[in-house]
């Protein structure tokens, strides 16, 4: 058996999200891509991620990885982006591969992950950008959103910022950056990068920092709520479309030890 790794870029529109769900009548992103891999290889896959997004959430560069009855012989020289592309929607595309070795693991090996969430800051919404970004109308203060993002920095319980369904060994992450800035004059970016994030945590992080700007309340006030512990004391989630999963960081002796196709 063979590990490949390969990253991923998807629109999460028409998704119910990453993970196949009963109740929903869209198709997931991991089964669309892993029907699309058996017929590339005539063979069952067992496809892993870094992570799972929600319904609506978009991904730049998730990460993945398969094993495959092939030798590392007959892949050579082959692109699993040219073979895969004509069975896949023009809302995914393959990125780019590797052989991995069996020790990496797209969903345990990874250090860090970089999330980026976008909202469009003006009187109108946009035809065009409304897949991609949160309309919010009335004027953003960045500089008083990033005295809230300071609170998340470090090590810390963010059990308030956790939704239900997840089942989890601890609630304790650590946020290494969190940070606004305006992408574009109407645009506004948030950026968060961590050693892992709970389900919903990002958006439930936006929702929160835009209900204590929008409330007038002190930036102390993400403190308080992040000690309390307790998720009725946090805002409510962004909206998905905002999110995009930007990166994910793994050990620079696994990237080493991956050999791209």
């Amino acid at each position: 058996m063979t590990r490949i790794r390969f990253s991923v870029a998807y629109d999460g529109t028409d998704f119910c999200g990453w993970q196949r769900q009963n109740q929903s009548q869209k198709p997931s992103v991991c089964q669309t891509l892993q029907d699309a891999l058996e017929k590339v290889f005539q063979q069952k896959i067992s496809l892993f991620a870094s992570g799972r997004t929600d319904a609506g959430v978009h991904a730049l560069n998730q990460v993945c990885h398969f094993d495959v009855d092939r030798s590392e012989e007959k892949l050579k020289g082959w692109n699993l982006s040219r073979a895969i592309s004509p069975r896949l929607p023009k809302s995914i595309l393959v990125k780019k591969a590797w052989i991995a070795p069996s020790d990496f693991h797209s969903t345990l090996s990874p250090d860090k992950k970089t999330y980026r969430y976008l909202i469009l800051n003006q009187q109108e919404p946009s035809a065009f950008l409304n897949r991609y970004t949160e309309w919010v109308r009335h004027p953003l203060n960045l500089n008083f959103l990033n005295e809230c993002s300071q609170y998340l920095l470090g090590e810390q319980d963010f059990k308030c910022f956790q939704s239900v369904g997840s089942s989890v060994a601890h609630t304790v992450r650590t946020i290494e950056k969190a940070e606004w800035i305006w992408r574009k004059p109407h645009i506004a970016q948030f950026s968060i990068t961590g050693t892992g994030f709970l389900k919903q945590m990002v958006r439930n992080i936006v929702g929160t920092q835009l209900l204590i700007e929008r409330k007038g309340w002190d930036s102390e006030k993400m403190k308080e709520i992040i000690k309390k512990c307790d998720r009725k004391e946090a805002g409510p989630p962004a909206a998905p479309q905002g999110l995009f999963l930007l990166r994910v960081y793994y050990p620079l002796d696994l990237d080493n030890r991956c050999r791209e196709l």
